[in-house]
């Protein structure tokens, strides 16, 4: 195939620059929480999403990835002109890298799966043609933007009113912290070790049936609460408790929870996002190599995963303090009780989509359990203008993916072609 070495050098730097991406946006989701309630310190977070997060790319990311994200595009045509499928993967991995750039650099929290798609649908509709397009798959796409964050704010409401009432507003509040807390260390690690078993593991031929992975969570979920319930009895009740802000210790408990959790959803996110960044590399990998031959699914060559884990980790480091900021700071004001009770709703959700199939963004998903925690305290302690420039860059990513695709796609065919 001609040019095929400088297809695969262009598709490992517009691939690492994708993940470069990814990290500096999608993984400050993770541990923005973590940074804004202080149970973690910029550098901690930094080190500890940097193990997950690679961790999770590199041992869960997939032996075989979708070259078409998503199912959203019919390439089948496409046989006779493999190269036109090589400019779109291109084209649609600098759109979308360019677009969380600008997206990052704002501190705008947006999905990088929108990301991606949107820019693979810009360059389906002008280099194959508006019906190969599976428009209905873009209308849960589309759904996504309200059953994300509604569904995790309804759930991190609940999570953090029922901490408020059983804990924070009791006439001793340590005392109930030590007696209910066990019980929400169950829950997370329920939850946690449910995200891991349904997202976290199913590329790397490791699967389990439903009963079976709940059977382990449940096991997990039950040895972490006796874990919990031990340390917990460890912790004295300090002077700071009874004098001044009387939830010290309480905030403490939460803390570890909160950066459980984290370092749970950071390995997740790792094994199942990797993919918006190596999927395209993948196909265009699988079509030189083959001389040619354009498929659906292609194989994952190990170097390809390690580009995106790398991508990963050095966009987190580099850039995403800033979106870490957004949610950490901006939306409202976090403890480590509310940031776990976020962490703990975004989870939940994953796990109820991945059982349902219903259609959700991880990053929508944490904002709206972030929103959540803060509707808890009243709509006084939201701040209104952050959320209404987070909501429009959501309703802008797919469109804007879209049409930086179309302008890189001509410009690379006219260069190649």
């Amino acid at each position: 195939m001609e040019h095929a070495f400088l297809y695969l050098s262009l598709a490992a730097a517009f691939g690492l620059f994708m993940a470069w991406g990814i990290g500096a946006n999608d993984v400050a989701n993770a541990m923005g929480t973590s940074v804004g309630s202080r149970a973690l310190v910029l550098r901690q977070a930094f080190i500890i999403a940097a193990i997950f997060e690679f961790a999770g790319a590199v041992l869960a990311g997939g032996q075989v990835t979708q070259t078409i994200r998503k199912g959203i595009v019919d390439a089948s045509s496409l046989s006779a002109t493999p190269e036109i499928l090589v400019y779109g993967m291109l084209a649609a991995l600098l759109a979308a890298g360019i677009w969380l750039l600008v997206a990052s650099n704002f501190g705008w929290p947006v999905s990088t799966t929108h990301s991606i798609v949107g820019a693979i649908v810009g360059f389906a509709m002008v280099g194959i043609g508006v019906s190969a397009v599976k428009w209905g798959k873009i209308g849960t796409i589309v759904a996504s933007w309200v059953v994300s964050p509604l569904l995790a704010g309804a759930i991190a409401f609940t999570l953090f009113v029922s901490i408020q009432r059983l804990i924070f507003d009791a006439q001793d509040p340590f005392r109930n912290a030590r007696r209910y807390v066990p019980l929400y260390v169950f829950f997370a690690g329920f939850m946690v070790a449910l995200v891991t078993l349904l997202k976290g593991l199913k590329h790397i031929g490791v699967s389990f049936s439903t009963g079976q992975s709940f059977a382990i969570a449940t096991v997990v979920g039950v040895s972490l609460m006796c874990i919990g319930w031990w340390r917990i009895r460890a912790i004295r009740r300090e002077p700071t408790d009874v004098e001044g802000f009387h939830f010290a210790n309480v905030e403490r408990v939460f803390g570890v929870l909160c950066i459980i959790t984290a370092c749970a959803m950071a390995f997740a996110h790792g094994s199942n996002d990797v993919a918006n960044a190596i999927g395209p590399v993948a196909a265009i990998v699988g079509i030189v190599q083959s001389g040619g031959n354009v498929a659906q699914k292609s194989p994952l060559p190990v170097w390809v995963l390690f580009i995106g884990a790398a991508g990963i980790v050095t966009g987190l480091v580099t850039y995403g303090h800033k979106v870490m900021v957004t949610i950490g700071t901006r939306i409202t004001d976090l403890t480590p009780s509310r940031g776990f009770a976020a962490e703990l709703a975004a989870a939940t959700t994953v796990v109820l989509a991945s059982g349902t199939g219903l259609p959700i963004s991880t990053t929508h998903t944490l904002v709206g359990a972030v929103l959540g925690v803060g509707m808890a305290r009243g709509i006084a302690a939201i701040n209104l203008r952050v959320v209404q420039a987070i909501f429009v860059s959501w309703i802008v990513t797919l469109p804007a993916g879209a049409l930086l695709a179309v302008v890189f796609f001509y410009l690379l065919r006219s260069l190649f072609g």
